[in-house]
């Protein structure tokens, strides 16, 4: 045994040469999946997946809103007459003036969000962690597979968790 290899193992007490530490193997997981998740006191509206190698941007940002105000007046018939309270974080895609102006033409009013909580959102605290614990420890062999058992999570949720 040379020197480094005794220097590595531990070699006092009962055994003087104990056996090598196993190295485990790690299997690759599928990559990240960043989900834009949209939600109100009933249910989930709007989830949209980023497609890998995009970033999130005020334009991006932008069409998302767009597509959650189509949404509401489809899910929210007659319910949406005085306007939308919007609140999110402040996130630099949400703070642009790009999106800012987006906000004002959907005629949603948004909510200032906390201070001296400047990246919590209700969804952080909420609604993020359940769905970690749902997916935490499990092997996900594609992107396709993590969206799947998500959605099936969400899905499950009564209105009263909303």
């Amino acid at each position: 045994m040379t020197r480094r290899q005794s220097n590595n193992q531990w070699s006092g007490g009962i055994a003087a040469h104990p056996a090598p530490q196993k190295k485990f193997r790690v299997q690759k997981s599928a990559g990240k999946v960043l989900a834009s998740i949209f939600w109100d006191q009933d249910c989930i509206l709007l989830i949209d997946y980023l497609q890998n190698g995009q970033t999130i941007n005020s334009e991006y940002y932008s069409s998302l809103l767009v597509q959650l105000k189509d949404i509401l007046k489809e899910k929210r018939r007659g319910k949406v007459t005085k306007g939308v309270l919007f609140l999110h974080d402040n996130a630099p895609a949400h703070r642009a003036l790009a999106t800012q102006k987006k906000l004002a033409y959907l005629g949603f009013q948004c909510l200032d969000h906390p201070r001296y909580s400047p990246d919590m959102a209700p969804s952080d605290y909420h609604l993020f962690p359940g769905l970690k614990k749902q997916l935490r420890g499990r092997y996900f062999s594609s992107d396709t597979e993590v969206i799947t058992a998500a959605e099936t999570w969400l899905d499950e949720q009564p209105s009263e968790f909303f």
